[in-house]
């Protein structure tokens, strides 16, 4: 059986799946330009990123982390592990916005949240 997952888990698995799709498609149109112009020059990279949805796919992931981190802040909150360690926690959740490895580390505990 599946496990059930949240709103804002099933929009993130979504927005990521979308956001690697994406890149795959921009890593094959790089692939094309260099074969055709050699070089990749930033007005090329300009072009494919909008071409290929890569930026919109990235806005859109960056946004339903942002969410799914929200909900997980929310819904922790509940939890016995968060009451034992609420210090340690509140730390990891301030310092999202400025270390990307533990933002990295909240989405994936998020993701383990049923």
């Amino acid at each position: 059986m599946k496990p059930l997952l949240s709103k804002a888990q099933l929009d993130y698995t979504k927005a990521k799946s979308q956001f690697e799709d994406r890149a795959k498609v921009m890593e094959k149109k790089i692939e094309l330009a260099r074969g055709v112009h050699g070089e990749i020059t930033q007005e090329i990279m300009e072009g494919l990123v909008l071409e290929t949805g890569f930026h919109d796919a990235f806005n859109d992931l960056t946004l339903a982390e942002n969410e799914l981190i929200k909900w997980s802040h929310v819904t922790i909150k509940h939890e016995k592990t968060y009451r034992d360690n609420k210090v340690e926690i509140e730390m990891m959740y301030d310092k999202l916005n400025e270390d990307p490895e533990m933002r990295a580390r909240v989405i994936q505990l998020a993701m383990k949240i049923r």
